[in-house]
């Protein structure tokens, strides 16, 4: 039974307060992950954080998507994928076909991209002990550099905080995000072949 709880503005830490403000000015509500991280405000500071700094990175906007959908794919957040599905459809305009491919775990039309999927999945499942790896050769093969695996990296982080909140606290997904919900499969049908 979940006993942690969903802070709304009037609830909320005073340190939590203009991270869930500046959320439902934003988007119109405040995500049930806020409302939980609310909780510990410095927790939800640094996911917001985590969030800025990748968006500053040298990834594209569809590619930050993949790494976060990815990763949360991997962590089985069924609450991450559903929102970061949303947010890449809607906000990124990432092509429909490529994130029903992603959520299903099936290989994308475009090799580099699968090859981002598959250094993105091996940080997570091997703990970031990929060095000398197929995937990180792969990774590199594909133009990909030393930064943007750092910035993977920084991607995961991100998503670690969130999917393991979300994992802990089984956080109810949003109604905003109702049309993307996804429940884990039981194995990852793509493998990428070296380039």
């Amino acid at each position: 039974m979940n006993t942690f709880k969903l802070h709304t503005l009037e609830s909320a830490p005073a340190g939590a307060l203009p991270i869930l403000e500046a959320a439902n000015k934003g988007l119109g509500f405040i995500p049930n992950l806020y409302a939980h991280l609310a909780e510990a405000p410095n927790a939800l500071s640094a996911y917001k954080q985590l969030g800025a700094l990748l968006e500053q990175s040298a990834l594209t906007p569809e590619e930050q998507q993949i790494v976060l959908i990815s990763a949360s794919i991997e962590n089985r957040c069924e609450y991450c994928v559903a929102a970061h599905s949303f947010l890449a459809r809607n906000l990124v305009k990432v092509d429909s076909q490529r994130v029903d491919a992603l959520r299903a775990e099936s290989c994308l039309q475009d090799q580099k991209l699968n090859t981002l999927v598959a250094f993105t999945r091996a940080v997570v499942r091997e703990r970031g002990w990929v060095v000398g790896g197929q995937e990180l050769n792969d990774f590199y093969a594909a133009g990909y550099t030393q930064q943007n695996a750092l910035e993977v990296v920084l991607g995961v982080t991100m998503k670690t905080l969130s999917n393991y909140t979300n994992n802990l606290i089984d956080t109810p997904l949003d109604a905003t995000f109702a049309s993307e919900a996804w429940q884990a499969a039981d194995d990852y049908a793509c493998s990428v072949m070296a380039a």
